[in-house]
């Protein structure tokens, strides 16, 4: 935007406006009460290393904390993400609350909308990040941090009305916390998929609402999940897998090596098409999904995946296979730009691996691509939930979750 006083532009309140005005015109907020709280609470504080442009930009996360490694422990997650999260909250004045993963910023966001009347229980497992929530000086006195493992500090202080959940987690442990009509926002990750799911009680289990896409730097503790993964081609390339036999990366690495298989499915996406309900689609029907990413800072010129994060793929110890996209056609009529979906198999079940996920995204366009998508259910960990007709079940320690195709 230009102006002839570039100190105003960037200005926190005037990015404050800004970031609020554009998370209401794509829909991220929709809610009074909730623009109220993303134009009141001041986003910087929280971040003070980064640019104020970049703490005020609606679809980026922030990163607040690395390790020895350079990997991100903790983090502001992006704004667009923050709000449709407290959305389906449905937070309200003198409601108890419980958040899992602090860093000072969302609980601000909390407190703004439970008010003076309601409590904020803040709960992180890294003395850094809740040593620097600096919610008292901020003016968010009802906030209670606790340094503690999600899995079991908040024990003592339940029920809660809404828990709401800021890190990536693999189980959800927390229900019992939960005050009859509360609700559990959680990111819960499986198969190698992240969806960010409302959970209400229904009888004696949850129904899984509003599945949302999204990341979420893994949870620590006790509740952390090791999941198999594989670095090849000189680190370049990454597979991983949730469940199963551990992954041969010296296997794989030959296998990108060697000759491919190619397939196409004569499917075609748009460059703006939704078809994330494809990845659940391949997961429920195949114990080998998994997903393949190349480095996005070295890229490789190795594979050829559809998406730049988290390409579905199969994957077995040795061979894999994953989706990839054609060269731009355009439409005829339309003008359109249009992109053919296929597959590429590696190694000996390669071949093997390629076919079937090809047929998986054919049955997905013909049948399911028009569907909202699967439901969702958590169960507790006994007795064994009920198996779907079209889905899958996906065990954990303290849960179930079951996707079912209806």
């Amino acid at each position: 935007m230009p102006s002839d006083r570039p100190s105003s532009v960037e200005s926190p309140d005037r990015l404050r406006d800004a970031m609020v005005a554009e998370l209401r015109e794509r829909g991220a907020i929709r809610s009074s009460e909730i623009a109220a709280a993303f134009g009141t609470v001041p986003r910087e504080k929280f971040a003070p290393e980064v640019p104020v442009s970049a703490v005020y930009s609606t679809r980026d996360t922030v990163v607040t904390r690395r390790n020895a490694a350079g990997k991100a422990t903790s983090s502001i997650s992006a704004p667009w993400l923050q709000a449709e999260m407290l959305e389906t909250a449905c937070l309200r004045p003198g409601m108890r609350v419980l958040e899992i993963g602090s860093g000072g910023y969302n609980a601000a966001l909390i407190a703004e909308l439970v008010g003076p009347d309601g409590l904020v229980i803040s709960v992180d497992i890294d003395p850094f990040v809740t040593g620097r929530a600096i919610l008292a000086e901020t003016g968010y006195p009802q906030v209670k941090v606790v340094l503690g493992d999600a899995e079991h500090a908040a024990d003592e202080l339940g029920p809660f009305d809404v828990i709401l959940v800021t890190i990536g987690a693999w189980d959800c442990p927390w229900g019992h916390l939960l005050a009859p009509g509360g609700r559990m926002i959680v990111p819960l990750r499986f198969c190698g998929l992240t969806r960010s799911f409302t959970f209400v009680r229904d009888g004696g289990h949850f129904a899984g609402l509003d599945p949302t896409v999204c990341g979420f730097i893994p949870i620590q503790g006790a509740g952390a999940h090791q999941e198999h993964v594989a670095a090849v081609a000189g680190g370049t390339v990454n597979l991983l897998i949730d469940a199963g036999p551990a992954l041969d990366a010296a296997a794989l690495d030959r296998a990108l090596d060697g000759d491919r298989t190619e397939r196409w499915t004569g499917v075609t996406v748009g460059y703006d098409d939704p078809f994330d309900t494809l990845h659940l689609w391949i997961a429920a029907r195949t114990e080998t999904f998994g997903v393949i990413w190349a480095d996005p800072q070295r890229g490789s010129d190795r594979m050829e995946p559809a998406m730049r994060w988290f390409t579905p793929a199969l994957i077995t110890p040795d061979s894999f296979a994953y989706l990839t996209m054609g060269p731009e056609q355009q439409d005829a009529e339309s003008g359109e730009r249009r992109y053919e979906l296929g597959v590429h198999g590696h190694c000996r079940h390669g071949d093997a691996l390629a076919r079937q996920l090809a047929d998986e995204v054919a049955t997905w366009d013909e049948k399911w691509r028009e569907h909202p998508g699967p439901d969702f259910t958590l169960y507790p960990i006994e007795p064994t939930a009920p198996v779907p007709t079209i889905g899958r079940v996906f065990p954990k320690r303290h849960t179930q979750l079951v996707m079912a195709w209806t």
